[in-house]
């Protein structure tokens, strides 16, 4: 989509009706700490979220409401704030600065799961105090990626995962451009006491069933089950389904296999199909594993029909010395 220039931003009126758009804001904006208000591309980062959330919640289920691109609900904001208003002229450069430096960042986290894998610990923003997700941040210059994971989630959470990180165990999904990246932590008591170590950046810290939390957005389980709209876990979205795989399977999921299993928010129907494909083949690892445990502990060496039955490749070479056995008889 062609940018618009400078004055055409200047002109726009708003199409976003203005109680949604205060809604947005209200939501997405207005808890953003007074430094973080100076910084133009944090400012950036909060109105995708709002944008995000505009596109899924509002124009999704209201045909009377006509999508947008990125740079034409900031040029709404911009308008709406009377802090931002002086930059509304360099909104274009402002915009650009914010895209080049999203797809230079990733984004690095843990999904915490329970000792029985039962349930995975989220954390409530001030930022967008009505939705939950893990505990990830972007990485810092030259830093390393499980250095950042285990830096974001003991600033959200106050708990220290480097005795638990695997550097391979992880899943990862492109969101609008951007890598995330959130290794898969077990074992985790429930009973242990989260406390942020930032002020005025994360609200709360809880413990959700993984059953309850929701598929796809279409998903009401947990407007049923805890009583909290669906609409609050979209940031949750692109990894549910492999998580709840790993609930599951009560095992740990293999390693990597998730890198290849990365879906990104645009992709086409073509490469949809090949990540469920992927999906399925995950889940039928997931079986053959299962079976592997529950079979026998024991080796069978006959069946009921007289026919070697080999457990393990060591039997292979196994032979009866017939004749050595009949001389042992008295």
């Amino acid at each position: 989509m062609t940018e618009m220039n400078e004055e055409s931003i200047i002109k726009m009126k708003h199409s976003i009706p203005l109680d949604i758009l205060s809604d947005l804001l209200t939501r997405f904006l207005i808890h953003v700490p007074p430094e973080s208000k100076q910084n133009l591309i944090r400012i950036c980062f909060q109105i995708e979220l709002a944008h995000w959330y505009y596109l899924d919640f509002y124009v999704a289920n209201d045909s009377t409401l006509k999508g947008c691109s990125i740079t034409e609900f900031a040029t709404h904001v911009f308008q709406h704030i009377p802090s931002l208003q002086p930059y509304c002229d360099k909104l274009n450069e402002i915009m650009d600065e914010w895209r080049v430096y999203k797809q230079s960042v990733p984004t690095y986290g843990a999904i915490l799961l329970s000792e029985d894998l039962s349930h995975v610990l989220l954390v409530q923003s001030y930022f967008a105090k009505s939705s939950w997700g893990f505990p990830k941040g972007k990485v810092n210059e030259e830093e390393d990626a499980t250095h950042c994971a285990i830096r974001e989630v003991f600033e959200e959470t106050g708990f220290d995962i480097t005795n638990y990180i695997d550097p391979n165990l992880f899943l990862e999904s492109i969101i609008h451009e951007q890598l995330v990246r959130l290794y898969v932590i077990m074992g985790i008591p429930m009973d242990t006491k989260f406390q942020p170590k930032t002020r005025n950046e994360i609200k709360a810290c809880e413990w959700f069933s993984i059953t309850n939390l929701p598929n796809n957005k279409k998903d009401a389980t947990p407007k049923t089950k805890v009583g909290i709209n669906r609409n609050a876990f979209f940031m949750v979205w692109p990894f549910i389904k492999r998580i709840k795989a790993i609930s599951q399977s009560n095992m740990k999921p293999k390693r990597n296999r998730q890198k290849s299993n990365s879906t990104s928010e645009g992709e086409s129907s073509t490469k949809n199909k090949i990540n469920q494909k992927l999906d399925t083949d995950d889940m039928k690892f997931i079986k053959r594993s299962k079976e592997r445990k529950s079979s026998h502990s024991k080796r069978q060496l006959f069946n009921t029909d007289d026919k070697v039955e080999f457990s393990a490749p060591s039997w292979l070479n196994f032979k009866f010395d017939k004749t050595a056995i009949m001389e042992c008889i008295p």
